[in-house]
Order: C-alpha cells, then sequence, then structure tokens
C-alpha cells in the first residue's frame, strides 16, 4: 500500500481552513495601574479596573446550555508579570468542603474541584501553556502540545495563592513574563479558562468546546487582546545548580559489599535566545529524585513502554518524542542515560516565528567499562512547519555515534553509528473533528541496505456521537532505531474502529455507546500474523462513574519462540498457532466521594488452549487535603499444558501520600512483583522551600520475596536551586 495517495488524500480532501471557532469569545487585558498582592484577596483597584471574563458555557454533563455555577475571571499584567484572579462561586444548595486530592502539585484532574487555564502564546492553535489549582492551593502547571493534550511533567517558576470563602473560592496568581514563550510584538493569544466543580458534576469554560474534547482544546480558545504588546523583560537567564549525597550498599555482592558513598554537583541552564526561542545547557544531570517507574505483570511479546519524567527532556519535547506513533517512535529520551552517566548536553527549542518550530539537541554520554560501552554522542535535529489552519509538516534527523570505539573481546559489541531521517505530516482541521498523521522513515546502520523503512497513515473523525477511524503501519524487518521505541519489526498493521454514543434525556445514565475495533498483522510475506477484534459498550453515569463491557477475539501466529509466562520454564515455538475468545468489564466510582474504586476484570483463553483470568484493582481514601491512601492489586491466573502448569501472578502496590502543606510532600510506595521476585521500597520527602527550588531525600530498597532479605538499598538527599539572572 503506497502512502501518497494517502497523505494527498489527507492534504486535500477535509475542512482545513476557516475561522477560528471562538473568535467571537475576546478579552482585553490592560496593564495594571496600581500593585498587585498574590493572597485570594480581590482589593487592589488594579482589579476594579480589569474587564471581567463571565457566563461561562457547561461543557459536562452536556455542552447545550450555560454553566449553572457562576466563574469570574480578571486578567491584568505589568512589566514582569501576567497576573489572573479566578473566582469561583459554589453551588448554593450544596454542602461540605470542595472536593480534593491533596494539595500535591500536578494533580489528577478529573478527582479535583479546580480553576485552570490554557494560553495559546502564538495563536497557532497548536502549543501553549496552562497555570491553574484545585480548590485548596496546590498548583498545576503544563505544556500543551499538539492542540490541547498537557504534559504536566514540566516544572517552572510561579506563584499563586488560594482563599476559601463560605459561598466561594479565589485563585490568584502571578506568572512571570520570563517562565512562558511569546512572540514578540504579538498582541493577540489565544485564551480560555476552566472550572470543575465535582459536586454537581459539572465541568465548564468561558469559550465554549464540545463535550468530546478537552477544555485545553487550543482549537476553541477565545481572543486575549493585549492593549499593547507583552513586555519585553530583558535578559532571561536561570541558573539551576544541584548538590546531592548517598549512601548505597548491594547486599547481593559476595561478603555483602561495602556501604558507598556518592557525592555529586552539577547545574542546568535555561537561557531565553529569543522571547520564543529557549536554550537549555547541562552539565553532570542527575534524576535521583524522579519518581520510580510503575512495576508491571509483563506477559507481552514486546517491549513495554515507560514515559519520560526527567525535567530536562521536557519544554518543547513534543517536537523529538511524539514524532510517529505510541509504537513507531524514531526518538525515545529515555534511550540516553539511564544506567550510563550523562556528561553535558545542550538543546535549542521553540519557535522562530508563528509558522515555523525547531528543536536541536545534542548529548554526550560517558563510557562505561565494565561491560565495554563506549562513550558516545546523541544529536537530534527537528523542524516543524504550520501548514493550513492548525496543521504541520514535520521532520526529524537523529545521529547516535559511538566514539573511538573498538569492541574488547569478551564483551558486548556496540554499533559505530545509527541514523534516522523522518518526515510527518500530522493533520489538525480546523473545529478538531478530524485529525490524522502520514509519516516516513528511514534508518541507516553499517551494513544495512534494504527493508529499513518505515510508512504509517491514520484518519480519525470525532464528532459528539461518533468516533470512526482507520490506520495501516509498515515496519521493515531491518528498520533500527537505537535511539527510539519500535518494539515490533518486520510486520504489516491495518486497524479501524467505530463507535456511536447515545445521550438519554433524563435518568441516571449521562451517554452510552458501543466502540468496534478490529486489528490486523501480517508478516513480510502478506501472510496474517494477529487479529484482535474488539466490541465495547461504556456506560457514564452522571455521577462521572464509568462502566466498560467488552468481548473480544484473538489470533496469534508467533513469528519466533515466546514463553507465555515470561519465567524461562520454556517456550512455545515459532509457527505456532494459537485462537482463543474472552471478555471482561472495567468499573471506575464516581470521583466525589472520599473513598474511590476501581475495578478492572479479563477471562478467557490464552496461548496454548489455556486459559487466563486477570482482577485488577485500586482503592483509594484520601483525607482531604493532606493524606491519600491506595492500593493497587493485580492478579493472573494462568493455567497452561506442562512444563508450565497453573502459574499465578500477584502485583500489589500500597502507597501514600502526605500533603503537609502545599511546599512539603512525603510519598512511600511499596511494589510486591510475583513475577520477577522483588519487594521495592521507594519513599521521597520533597521541600519546595522557594518556588522551583527544593529538597529532595529518596530512600529505597529492594528485598528478596518470602524472606524479605535485603538487595540493595540507597538513601540519597538532593538540594536544588533555582536563580534567575
Amino acid at each position: 500500500m503506497k502512502l501518497y495517495p494517502f497523505l494527498i488524500f489527507l492534504l486535500f480532501c477535509f475542512p482545513l481552513f476557516g475561522q477560528k471557532k471562538n473568535e467571537a469569545y475576546q478579552y482585553h487585558i490592560r496593564s495594571a495601574g496600581s500593585p498587585l498582592k498574590i493572597d485570594g484577596i480581590v482589593d487592589e483597584p488594579a482589579w476594579e479596573a480589569a474587564e471581567t471574563a463571565g457566563d461561562f458555557y457547561m461543557v459536562l454533563p452536556m455542552d447545550t446550555s450555560q454553566a449553572r455555577l457562576r466563574t469570574d475571571v480578571k486578567m491584568t499584567y505589568d512589566s514582569q508579570h501576567l497576573y489572573i484572579v479566578a473566582i469561583c462561586y459554589l453551588d448554593p444548595t450544596g454542602s461540605g468542603r470542595p472536593v480534593v486530592q491533596s494539595l500535591r502539585r500536578d494533580w489528577d484532574f478529573g478527582k479535583n474541584d479546580n480553576f485552570i487555564f490554557f494560553m495559546d502564546t502564538f495563536d497557532d492553535q497548536t502549543n501553549g501553556f496552562t497555570f491553574g489549582a484545585n480548590a485548596v492551593g496546590a498548583q498545576w502547571d503544563g505544556l500543551l502540545y499538539e492542540g490541547g493534550k498537557a504534559n504536566l511533567s514540566w516544572d517552572n517558576k510561579w506563584i499563586s495563592a488560594v482563599k476559601n470563602y463560605d459561598d466561594r473560592y479565589v485563585f490568584e496568581a502571578a506568572i512571570p513574563f520570563k517562565t512562558i514563550r511569546y512572540k514578540k510584538g504579538i498582541t493577540r493569544w489565544g485564551i480560555n479558562f476552566s472550572r470543575q466543580d465535582l459536586k454537581s458534576t459539572e465541568k465548564s469554560s468561558w469559550a465554549p468546546v464540545p463535550r468530546q474534547f478537552p477544555t485545553a482544546s487550543l482549537a476553541y480558545t477565545g481572543i486575549l487582546i493585549w492593549d499593547q504588546p507583552p513586555p519585553q523583560v530583558g535578559t532571561n537567564v536561570s541558573i539551576i545548580p544541584y548538590a546531592l549525597g548517598g549512601l548505597s550498599r548491594d547486599y547481593q555482592r559476595e561478603g555483602q559489599g561495602p556501604t558507598r558513598f556518592h557525592g555529586d554537583v552539577g547545574v542546568d541552564a535555561k537561557v531565553a535566545v529569543t522571547s520564543s526561542l529557549n536554550l537549555d545547557l547541562t552539565v553532570n544531570p542527575d534524576f535521583s529524585q524522579v519518581d520510580v517507574d510503575q512495576q508491571v505483570t509483563n506477559l507481552d511479546r514486546f517491549e513495554l513502554f515507560f514515559p519520560e519524567r526527567r525535567q530536562f527532556f521536557l519544554e518543547n519535547g513534543d517536537l523529538f518524542t511524539n514524532f510517529g506513533y505510541a509504537g513507531i517512535r524514531p526518538f525515545f529520551s529515555r534511550r540516553i542515560g539511564l544506567g550510563v552517566p550523562i556528561n553535558f548536553g545542550a538543546r535549542l527549542s521553540g519557535k522562530l516565528n508563528k509558522d515555523w518550530r525547531i528543536g536541536v539537541m545534542d548529548m554526550q554520554t560517558g563510557k562505561v567499562g565494565e561491560v565495554g560501552l563506549p562513550a558516545q554522542n546523541f544529536a537530534v535535529v527537528a523542524l516543524q512547519r504550520q501548514v493550513f489552519a492548525r496543521s504541520n509538516i514535520g521532520a526529524i534527523l537523529i545521529n547516535k555515534e559511538s566514539l573511538n570505539y573498538t569492541p574488547e573481546a569478551g564483551k558486548p559489541a556496540y554499533s559505530q553509528y545509527n541514523r534516522n531521517l523522518g518526515l510527518e505530516y500530522n493533520l489538525a482541521s480546523s473545529n478538531n473533528q478530524w485529525t490524522g498523521k502520514a509519516l516516513f522513515l528511514k534508518s541507516f546502520s553499517p551494513g544495512v541496505r534494504s527493508h529499513d523503512a518505515t510508512h504509517a497513515a491514520n484518519l480519525l473523525y470525532n464528532t459528539r456521537r461518533w468516533l470512526i477511524g482507520g490506520q495501516y503501519e509498515y515496519v521493515g524487518q531491518n528498520y533500527n532505531p537505537e535511539v527510539g521505541y519500535v518494539p515490533r519489526r518486520g510486520y504489516f498493521r491495518w486497524n479501524g474502529q467505530i463507535g456511536y454514543t447515545f445521550f438519554p434525556k433524563g435518568g441516571s445514565i449521562l451517554s452510552h455507546g458501543p466502540t468496534l475495533q478490529s486489528t490486523y498483522f501480517y508478516d513480510k510475506s502478506f501472510r496474517q500474523s494477529d487479529n484482535e477484534t474488539f466490541l465495547s459498550y461504556l456506560i457514564t453515569f452522571r455521577s462521572r462513574a464509568t462502566l466498560n463491557g467488552w468481548v473480544a477475539t484473538d489470533y496469534v501466529r508467533l513469528l519466533q519462540d515466546f514463553d507465555p509466562t515470561n519465567l524461562g520454564l520454556d517456550k512455545l515455538k515459532a509457527g505456532t498457532r494459537h485462537h482463543w475468545k474472552a471478555f471482561g468489564a472495567d468499573l471506575i466510582s464516581k470521583p466525589q466521594s472520599l473513598f474511590t474504586y476501581s475495578v478492572s476484570t479479563r477471562y478467557g483463553g490464552y496461548y496454548a488452549d489455556g486459559t487466563r483470568l486477570n482482577v485488577t484493582s485500586q482503592l483509594g481514601y484520601r483525607f482531604q487535603p493532606y493524606a491519600s491512601l491506595a492500593v493497587s492489586t493485580s492478579y493472573n491466573r494462568i493455567s497452561l499444558p506442562e512444563p508450565w502448569g497453573k502459574v499465578n501472578f500477584w502485583l500489589v502496590g500500597p502507597r501514600v501520600d502526605l500533603t503537609m502543606t502545599n511546599t512539603l510532600f512525603f510519598t512511600a510506595f511499596m511494589q510486591y512483583n510475583e513475577q520477577a521476585k522483588n519487594v521495592n521500597l521507594n519513599t521521597r520527602l520533597q521541600w519546595r522551600y522557594q518556588p522551583a527550588s527544593d529538597l529532595f531525600i529518596v530512600y529505597t530498597d529492594n528485598y528478596l520475596p518470602g524472606s524479605l532479605s535485603v538487595k540493595n538499598r540507597a538513601l540519597v538527599v538532593k538540594l536544588t536551586y533555582w536563580w534567575n539572572v
């Protein structure tokens, strides 16, 4: 199947042009005439003089009326800060306190009463920033990409306060112009304000947004009109040094290895080359404070994906990491520096103008003599050009190079180089109902001259009632992205889905409807290797609880030997065929309750005419806003012929989150993984003693199940400081 006809179809056959949907919703921002104090008390003359944005529209439960709850928003600015205040009135018929998880930053949107806002600072309806807080003042900030997805791992410097009254809560914030990126001289930004109140189950926004889209959708922002261009803040350089000390011990080494002390220092820097282009620098970075990946029971034939959490890779990270699809990523930043020291790195990213974005990254890692790994250089260049209303064309070049490398006898061999070149077209119609992508990738490796390319395309139509989509992929047998994530190669894949949603006029059910999807895999000779057909029915209740039931049929022809338990007992042979049917259900409780739960079940066939039962649950209770307790449990019972027999896997993970204040957090969680034969304990204390400046104390243990004898343990103390030059 050729890529080019499909690409032309995407380019010319859909409504790509059109006026901005909410052009009529305009907020005029004027310079503050008096000083402002961020305290949640709206008594300054500057707020009296500011325009008010009100009359919000309901998004949920239904997007066909005005919001029931009143929300008033005001904005102003001075030479250094953008200011915003939101007065969120409570339901007079309700009772009790607002619903929140905790005081922890970047909370779960669906489980908190909150106010957040979205800024499209280039008015391109594609990239932007989001800030806000829940009803007790815990902050939320993130980067917006791909028209409305939020990366909450981004963290920056700003201040806010929330004050609670009997009939309302007030959110007030000051965002330094140095924190955000925007085009010099631009006098209109995209803007929208979002409010969620779980007791009334109402989500609303100032500029109306269809219910099938998040309120972060930049296609539906209103217009922020400046009385003059936003101020240029002059030199914008941030230096972020760190110092750490740690103790570690490996108890599994002969003689229970000695306790080792580790001390280190390093520095990051952010330099605003222009108001829209940022240079990130790092020397000897350390990421010991980053959350530990949650363990999973791995019954998959292919590598699992874990997201990037390290701060250095996040700003404008979509330029690099969102190139491609979930299972076809030519660049995956976690390939850099995990288990290998990063000596230094630099990254230039941002907007050249309204239409052009650029990302250039260069990272240098050190060598690891024990395994013969040489020092390596990772260079990435990404370029993106906006076309039509909200679409764009992108290109990426990735180069991994081993420096001064000579293979050593008895040690693993590493490639001298690996390169990837990619082109993609991202479709986004002006109303966001049509989205899609067309992609071409080619890798370059020593001695490889054929079957080293990948191409794929998809198209999705999404309205209030209909969800219709299709996708195809081809990944060559020799396609090799050493700095990417492509768990499967040498296949063709076709996928189609169709869904419909009904909206009852009354009763406890808000919406319900079926979705049917089917996926087919073929090998390079066009012989079918996999198929899954999946029919589900989702019921959404007015309380925000959901119930989803499903049935599925699977067919697998193994292309390589595979152990269905991943325990190393034995392997099913390549070429063997396996069929089964399965069914299950997923239930998620309403988020308003202090006690919340979710349960997911699956029962049916498995490889080699076996059976598999899976029950996954999560139970939580919160003593809002100071403590949250949760227990995650996954149980798998697999019945197979000998030599596997009956196998049981438990994965249990209790977690405690304490938020003494909105600047002092403690987290502790334990994970018991029966499949991996490991018990892991991780605790982390974080004190944000100044905006974006932290003290971390992290303690980790790994134990053997049963005896609970210690395998290894470590303690790290890390101090960071954000200094604006």
